[in-house]
């Protein structure tokens, strides 16, 4: 809401867009039905991509409008969903580096497509949001692991700590050092998107303004001990005020 207005339809559309392929795991009950959920969404780009008509759905016309006027690259909208593909295997990743890759493709690229409807193409620009896109991946991972725990699916790398010491207690302090290291990350790249903020136009503002919440999310982490299972980390309700300062004083 803090876009100018004439790029908030193209923004709610990849909004949207990121939703509807985002929870196709919660929806299907075979990782085959989901894959071919995705499938048709790539379909639905190629339509759009072709110039035919859009399939009949409520996003994919908004989506396809965003696209045709912003210059969206397919190749961002194509990687979230091959992102997608890692949630209908509920092996972890291995390695926080391969979590960083799935962060990347889910988040990151959300962030970067933002960047192309409000007019924002430099190179600062577009690394920022995708440690921005990083940060606010790993940071909702930890904040989401009770809700992952319940369904059996565990997001914390194996090399940090088991499977089953995640899905047993993750109040023990194993899985908190593990989560504390996410955290770490997530933290460092806040840290590293901010460098570079002189040479970030104010236009790509908007879209990086999450980090100021990511960071928020970062110290009740840190306050709780990173005992997810004992004290979730809830949205704060005067987050939209630290948005609205962050692009008052230009700075996310």
């Amino acid at each position: 809401m803090l876009a100018p207005a004439a790029a908030r339809p193209a923004l709610w559309a990849l909004l949207a867009f990121n939703y509807e392929i985002a929870r196709v795991r919660e929806v299907v009950s075979q990782p085959i039905m989901g894959q071919i959920r995705l499938q048709w969404w790539r379909e639905a780009l190629d339509d759009i991509v072709a110039g035919r008509p859009p399939r009949q759905h409520y996003v994919v016309g908004p989506l396809a409008a965003a696209i045709t006027r912003h210059h969206i690259p397919r190749a961002l909208l194509d990687q979230m969903i091959d992102g997608r593909e890692r949630d209908l295997d509920d092996t972890p990743p291995a390695t926080l580096e391969d979590l960083e890759t799935y962060a990347e493709a889910t988040s990151a690229r959300l962030l970067q497509a933002e960047l192309r409807v409000l007019g924002a193409h430099g190179e600062a620009s577009h690394d920022a949001a995708r440690r921005v896109g990083i940060a606010w991946a790993l940071v909702g991972l930890i904040r989401a692991l009770p809700f992952h725990r319940r369904q059996g699916r565990v997001y914390v790398p194996a090399a940090l700590v088991a499977a089953e010491a995640v899905l047993a207690d993750p109040g023990q302090q194993a899985v908190r050092a593990a989560l504390q290291m996410m955290a770490t990350r997530a933290a460092d790249q806040l840290a590293a998107a901010r460098l570079p903020r002189a040479r970030i136009p104010p236009e790509a503002l908007p879209a990086l303004l999450i980090a100021r919440v990511a960071s928020v999310y970062l110290n009740d982490l840190l306050a709780c001990g990173f005992d997810v299972s004992r004290s979730v980390v809830q949205p704060r309700p005067l987050a939209s005020m630290r948005l609205w300062w962050g692009s008052v004083i230009r700075r996310f």
